[in-house]
């Protein structure tokens, strides 16, 4: 090789060099970092991933996540289930149903929960959750929606017998109320926000609270925890780590996720509350996976032969221990 053509060579890995020196050891921690795929559930139910993604917070702890969005949950843990991607953000629904056909899947942590709603048309004269009896309720079938559908009707003293259910959409219960084709309709933010804004006084919300709360939560399969805790363990740290930049940067946290889901910040901002962030394993994720799994089993909505799943062989608690022991309070860990 001539001589011309070796200097130039020389000097860009020279320059390169005198790059890192001058930076630091974030250039040369560069090629270090370990390469993991999230599949996202891309919603404010997102909001710790989504913020550790935007902010850098990945790289900070020592992680190149690669990111791929999905509309579901569900979605998400059946590619991670498929090697299409190694992490999922997914909700309960699809974590009862992987548990009950016995996948080999690592519940680590959960990372946010919201409570499930009711609007009603305000014709409709539905002040308590008893005078949901003989009206047009919609839901979504094989969602959080349906399991907070029976939960509701049963704090009721209803059956679904007493109601008339209809299975839709989030997206179609808007309409269906405005059109005056239901009376009420159960479902998760922003779809409640959406429909006070367009409906006004002519819906109200009923007050279910604590009737049914959602989660969403890290999965991955146990093959891949076992050979790979230290990502885990470093994912589970940089969410913590997103936690608290959003607590102390509200208003900026607003706007990451709201830019990133495609909401209008005003419209993400009154209902932020709703959202609570926070990584952890409780007994409180214990009783919703149960609740879920016991109206499975109820429904017939599981595989043949299944049963209540031993969650204390699904939920994973030794990375989130490692990282921060403080965040395991399970009465039976």
């Amino acid at each position: 090789m001539h001589w011309n053509t070796v200097r130039p060579i020389a000097a860009i890995a020279g320059y390169a060099a005198l790059c890192c020196l001058a930076i630091g050891p974030d250039c040369a921690s560069a090629a270090e970092l370990l390469k993991a795929r999230l599949a996202q559930n891309l919603g404010p139910i997102s909001g710790l991933a989504i913020v550790a993604k935007s902010k850098g917070i990945f790289e900070k702890n020592g992680l190149d996540i690669a990111v791929s969005n999905f509309t579901s949950g569900k979605q998400c843990l059946d590619t991670v289930a498929g090697g299409g991607a190694d992490i999922a953000t997914t909700a309960e629904a699809p974590v009862t149903a992987s548990a009950m056909a016995n996948q080999p899947i690592a519940f680590v942590a959960g990372m946010e929960y919201s409570d499930l709603k009711t609007v009603v048309a305000a014709k409709a004269g539905i002040k308590t959750k008893a005078d949901l009896r003989g009206k047009r309720i919609a839901f979504t079938a094989g969602t959080g929606s349906e399991v907070y559908t029976a939960t509701l009707l049963k704090s009721a003293g209803l059956t679904p017998k007493d109601v008339t259910l209809v299975n839709l959409r989030p997206q179609e219960m808007l309409p269906a109320l405005a059109a005056g084709s239901i009376d009420a309709f159960d479902t998760w933010e922003p779809h409640i926000a959406n429909a006070k804004k367009a409906l006004g006084e002519a819906i109200a919300e009923l007050d279910t609270t604590g009737t049914y709360s959602e989660t969403f939560n890290i999965v991955v399969m146990r093959p891949y925890l076992d050979a790979n805790p230290a990502v885990v363990e470093k994912f589970i740290a940089a969410l913590i780590d997103a936690e608290v930049w959003m607590k102390a940067h509200p208003d900026e946290a607003i706007t990451v996720v709201a830019d990133a889901v495609g909401m209008k910040r005003d419209e993400l901002a009154p209902i932020w509350a709703d959202y609570v962030y926070r990584v952890r394993l409780d007994d409180r994720l214990i009783e919703i996976l149960k609740t879920h799994s016991a109206w499975r089993l109820e429904s017939g909505n599981h595989p043949p032969g299944a049963a209540m799943p031993d969650f204390s062989k699904v939920v994973v608690t030794e990375p989130l221990k490692k990282v921060a022991p403080e965040r395991v309070t399970l009465s039976w860990k």
